[in-house]
């Protein structure tokens, strides 16, 4: 099944990405905007990648079942060995800020683990793919993630640093977490983690490229991640370079240690 249908999920992924950028506000168009729930903005432009997303991959392959940020949760996918797990827009706010740091996402998920993973980021002219055991690429070049073996010094893609992380070296933040992940993908970071609730939706597709370019990606804990959940959640992400891996588990433990310990 997946290998029938990498070519066509391109395809639908630079489809659709075509048609956000045509209304991309980094190009001076007008779209809606208004948020689903506090500090939780959607445009209109998101709905529109979505309904043509589920409509195109639906078709391609109808058993699957469907999960993306737009759309209602239904239960129904939790039945189905195969599942497209996809976000419109990831980075919506750099969208309707009209800043360059957003993509599309879309994961084919079988069993639990992604099998096919695109990220296409027109604002960029960047195509991200991946496809289980087969490698990783960045628009058709082979990608080799991180290596680093030293945890201090690591480059993290941050805006800014809290003062327990001082010790790593800020690179540029793109707002979409996948493409952030990304980066360690392609060694332009070293690390990315977060202890927020994570969807589904926004890692699957760049925990595929990452983990097919060498990185490690998991959970918070240091547990691998799973897809097509109940909830549809996991606590935290990290993808990072293996060598620093047990460095940012350990990190991300200090962390919310200092968090819970704040009066």
């Amino acid at each position: 099944m997946p290998g029938r249908n990498l070519e066509a999920v391109i395809a639908a992924t630079r489809e659709v990405g075509d048609m956000a950028m045509a209304r991309w506000r980094g190009e001076g168009r007008a779209i809606d905007v208004w948020n689903k729930s506090h500090d939780n903005p959607v445009s209109d432009v998101d709905l529109a990648v979505d309904a043509r997303l589920k409509a195109v991959l639906g078709a391609m392959v109808p058993e699957a079942g469907w999960l993306s940020e737009e759309t209602a949760d239904n239960e129904d996918r939790l039945t189905c060995r195969a599942m497209w797990c996809v976000d419109p827009i990831d980075g919506t706010r750099d969208f309707i800020r009209g800043r360059p740091g957003w993509c599309v996402s879309v994961a084919l998920v079988i069993d639990g683990e992604p099998e096919l993973g695109v990220l296409y980021a027109p604002a960029l002219d960047e195509l991200w793919v991946a496809q289980k055991g087969k490698g990783a690429t960045l628009n058709g070049e082979t990608l080799r993630a991180s290596r680093r073996m030293i945890f201090d010094g690591s480059r993290v893609p941050a805006d800014s640093l809290p003062k327990i992380d001082r010790d790593l070296i800020m690179v540029t933040k793109p707002n979409s977490i996948a493409l952030r992940m990304a980066l360690v993908a392609d060694d332009r970071a070293d690390l990315v983690a977060t202890l927020r609730w994570g969807f589904e939706w926004d890692v699957a597709a760049a925990a595929l490229i990452a983990t097919e370019a060498g990185a490690v990606v998991t959970d918070a804990f240091g547990e691998p991640l799973v897809f097509n959940t109940p909830r549809a959640q996991a606590f935290g992400v990290i993808a990072c370079a293996p060598g620093i891996h047990r460095a940012v588990v350990s990190r991300l433990h200090e962390r919310a240690v200092a968090l819970t310990s704040q009066p």
